[in-house]
């Protein structure tokens, strides 16, 4: 358990930090900044050098090395997230930086307990370690209206499917009388068929685990709370919690539930296509970019889990690839809402970014290479994950697996018109009143050199796909 253990530590250090240093110096808070992320690029290095899989408490805790893979995409996450933040902890919440550290580490520990349960019981224990602290970040601008809209429909939500989650793992043990992954497959697999208990079980598990990747109909939620929250914790929200979700995902119904294969595979099946299409054709409806990107999220979320049919070695590797290249291209579009967010008076309308490109190209550069990635536009990283996906979707064979692949690719199309809305405002379209020249702080330019080099690079070197196959077996 290094990752946890280490993870604990620079918790514990941000604490004591906080506790000792004037929450009135901006020097103390610099260096506070500079340790905290110091630390945290030290994290995935750690990670990364574990090779041994192992196991703890009696197979509860499974430390895979697709696991600690996992860990380290989601680290490298987090870290570009707290770079991404320094401007609007500056300038809004420098008194709180503290707590936005302890609970953005929180929640990762949450997240890395997630992607390494081999029982229910610790998965269930993960996810509440993820999403308590993520509830109270959503509701970090206290003061703000929406923040507080945002934070109360998220945690009621949030408890709602909780709730529908920890009902179906009753009906999990009522059926097995376990909750061990391993052992739950076992007593599934010397069964003939599924009892109602069984699949109600799977059913209720899963629809609670879709509500955390917002998947349709679960997704409810996910606009206004995206609105409402700070931009940063927004970001961490889209890419970071929908990586852990989805990787636990593939390997419960895997492991889990690979005996059941026909039951879950053809409800995938339905959420997949309802949440590429239904979030789509919302998308091309919205003004406001953070309930846009909400809706792209819901997307993409759905194209994440093209990867779990099937529940195979490839399938898992294109999962990680796709979250990977999903973290930079998402983070390079919300580091840049952010920026326009500081230097616009808190505006968030897609029509605040009309001429944009006149002003600030460089800005709009780096913004449109994110967008294409996003929208699958070779030859940036995001047109590879895209096809490995739809790769390990069709490796299944069927009809509908076809069906669904092509359904993507159409909905692809789609996805690509409402991007380039957001490319026609800043090349364009004009404005009588154009957003000001202004220079971006040291913080956003490192997080944007971050995100554009993986969106060029994640493509093209092969090497990272061969690691991450090596990596995946579960």
């Amino acid at each position: 358990m290094v990752p946890e253990f280490y993870l604990v530590c620079i918790l514990l250090v941000a604490f004591f930090m906080d506790f000792f240093f004037s929450r009135k110096s901006e020097r103390d808070h610099e260096v506070y900044g500079g340790v905290i992320i110091g630390m945290m690029l030290v994290l995935p290095v750690r990670i990364a050098l574990l090779s041994e899989p192992t196991e703890a408490f009696g197979g509860m805790y499974v430390a895979s090395q697709a696991a600690n893979v996992m860990k380290v995409i989601l680290s490298i996450g987090t870290v570009i997230v707290l770079i991404m933040a320094e401007p609007w902890l500056k300038n809004e919440a420098q008194k709180y930086r503290g707590e936005f550290y302890m609970l953005m580490l929180s929640t990762l520990l949450g997240m890395f307990i997630m992607v390494s349960s081999g029982s229910f019981l610790l998965f269930f224990l993960g996810l509440e370690t993820a999403s308590v602290p993520m509830a109270c970040l959503v509701a970090f601008d206290k003061f703000k209206k929406k923040s507080a809209e945002a934070a109360a429909k998220y945690i009621l939500m949030a408890t709602f499917s909780s709730g529908v989650m920890l009902y179906g793992i009753s009906f999990v043990y009522a059926a097995t009388g376990t909750l061990y992954f391993d052992d739950v497959a076992n007593v599934l697999s010397s069964n003939y068929w599924a009892s109602p208990l069984q699949i109600m079980g799977l059913v209720f598990f899963f629809s609670g685990l879709a509500f955390k990747l917002s998947l349709v109909p679960f997704h409810f939620w996910t606009a206004d709370t995206y609105e409402g929250a700070p931009t940063p914790v927004t970001g961490y929200l889209s890419v970071c919690s929908k990586g852990a979700a989805a990787f636990a995902a593939l390997v419960i119904l895997a492991k889990a539930f690979g005996p059941m294969i026909e039951y879950w595979e053809y409800m995938l099946y339905v959420v997949i296509v309802l949440s590429i299409t239904i979030a789509n054709l919302f998308a091309i409806r919205q003004s406001e970019l953070k309930r846009f990107m909400a809706f792209s999220s819901i997307s993409q979320a759905g194209y994440i889990m093209l990867a779990v049919i099937g529940g195979t070695q490839m399938g898992m590797t294109s999962l990680m690839y796709y979250v990977l290249v999903y973290i930079v291209a998402n983070m390079a579009v919300f580091t840049v809402i952010s920026t326009v967010e500081q230097n616009n008076n808190g505006a968030t309308q897609m029509s605040a970014y009309n001429g944009l490109y006149q002003t600030n190209p460089k800005l709009s550069f780096l913004m449109t290479l994110a967008l294409f990635s996003l929208a699958g536009i070779p030859p940036f990283a995001g047109m590879f994950s895209k096809f490995f996906v739809f790769m390990a979707a069709a490796e299944e064979g069927s009809f509908w697996a076809y069906f669904v692949v092509f359904v993507a690719l159409v909905n692809t199309v789609v996805s690509l018109y409402y991007y380039l809305l957001i490319v026609k405002a800043m090349y364009i379209k004009s404005s009588d009143n154009p957003l000001p020249t202004f220079k971006s702080d040291e913080s956003t330019k490192i997080a944007l050199g971050i995100c554009t080099v993986g969106i060029a690079l994640f493509g093209i070197c092969s090497c990272i796909y061969d690691y991450l196959f090596a990596a995946s077996a579960f």
